[in-house]
């Protein structure tokens, strides 16, 4: 590969956009890398795990053919964090390793050849595709990817639920205990298409994603999907499975209904939580007319009351959900109010944005 010179920070912004999806340890020692390309008036860094790719590029002025190698992913973005901003560095491969100079600092690093970087193939076929401000995407995703399980054995579960219709795409994530929704107003005209994104996927695009009207576009491919937006292109496998059917999950009818001002629920909770079952971490909730106490008891017989005034004249109620969860969707909701719904002391609760009927919140109780 040719000397490149280049400022440090414009190699380092695309490695670190990457980055995420490199793993540690693996079998495969490729994997650990990142194939940097250069030439033709562009420096593009890729990473993979297999079943995620990630690419950023940035400009060079190397207008050369473009020449590629592979390297450690940690090792280059730990040498170049540590450099000093503005600092120019130069990149060369001799004898099949990457000198890397800054100043009087001199890195020599052990490469792996470029064609065996196993990039993932984009599958012919007709695509599905939607076009969306990436703040929106990033937002849709925020409201509901905390619901997605960890390690379960139901492996379509560790995902989320991309839906595609003629007129939103619909984001759904459960565990099996709780399920969150959301929908965004879109135009697709008569595509559809329904997919499961691997939960490491969500994770990253999450991070990646800006708060910004610049657009994202989202491509549904037979057995991946592609996020391309500013200098990044997102490619994720798909989870073979069949998500489960969560319009059956979603209540309806519930009378039991009032209207909470975010911020104390949460805060009352979070206090209420402290004394909490460690393992189990139940929480109370006992409706009365005008009057929810919240009260979390120890195996130390310790016990935290609460009590929020409402709006409700009711039937009362005595039931219990894991605090957690509550939490989650109260740190994930931006609104200011939030409304719950309830059934009997067996049933979930439902939690949606006041006027808002693009998301849902669905929890399970648990016996306390």
């Amino acid at each position: 590969m040719e000397l490149l010179q280049v400022d440090r920070n414009v190699l380092l912004a695309p490695l670190q956009a990457v980055s995420g999806v490199v793993e540690r340890r693996h079998t495969l020692p490729i994997l650990s890398n990142v194939l940097l390309e250069i030439g033709a008036g562009k420096l593009s860094v890729t990473a993979t795990d297999l079943e995620i790719q990630v690419a950023s590029e940035a400009e060079s002025s190397d207008a050369a053919p473009v020449q590629a190698t592979t390297v450690s992913a940690r090792k280059l973005q730990d040498i170049l964090r540590s450099l000093p901003d503005a600092t120019v560095v130069s990149v060369q491969v001799q004898d099949k390793r990457l000198q890397l100079r800054a100043g009087k600092s001199k890195f020599s690093l052990q490469t792996l050849p470029a064609q065996d970087f196993p990039k993932i193939a984009s599958p012919g076929g007709a695509a599905v595709e939607v076009q969306l401000p990436q703040k929106e995407l990033k937002r849709l995703l925020a409201l509901v990817q905390y619901a997605m399980a960890q390690q379960d054995i139901r492996y379509y579960l560790n995902g989320l639920l991309f839906s595609l219709r003629e007129d939103a795409l619909v984001v759904v994530a459960t565990d099996g205990h709780r399920l969150a929704l959301a929908s965004l107003a879109t135009n697709l005209g008569a595509a559809r298409s329904e997919v499961i994104l691997p939960r490491k996927a969500i994770l990253e695009l999450t991070k990646l994603l800006g708060d910004t009207d610049e657009p994202v576009s989202l491509k549904v491919l037979d057995n991946q999907v592609s996020f391309r937006f500013g200098r990044i292109s997102f490619i994720t496998k798909v989870v073979d499975g069949k998500f489960p059917d969560f319009q059956k999950v979603v209540p309806s009818g519930y009378k039991k209904r009032f209207v909470l001002d975010r911020l104390i629920l949460q805060q009352a909770l979070q206090r209420a939580a402290i004394l909490s079952n460690e393992k189990f971490r139940g929480v109370r909730w006992v409706l009365t007319n005008n009057s929810l106490r919240i009260i979390c008891t120890n195996s130390d017989q310790e016990e935290a009351e609460e009590e929020l005034e409402i709006s409700y004249v009711g039937d009362a109620l005595d039931v219990g959900f894991n605090v957690s969860y509550l939490l989650d969707v109260l740190a994930n909701v931006q609104s200011p109010e939030v409304e719950c719904a309830l059934g009997d002391s067996n049933s979930s609760m439902l939690m949606t944005m006041p006027g808002n009927a693009d998301f849902k919140y669905v929890v399970m109780p648990m016996r306390i």
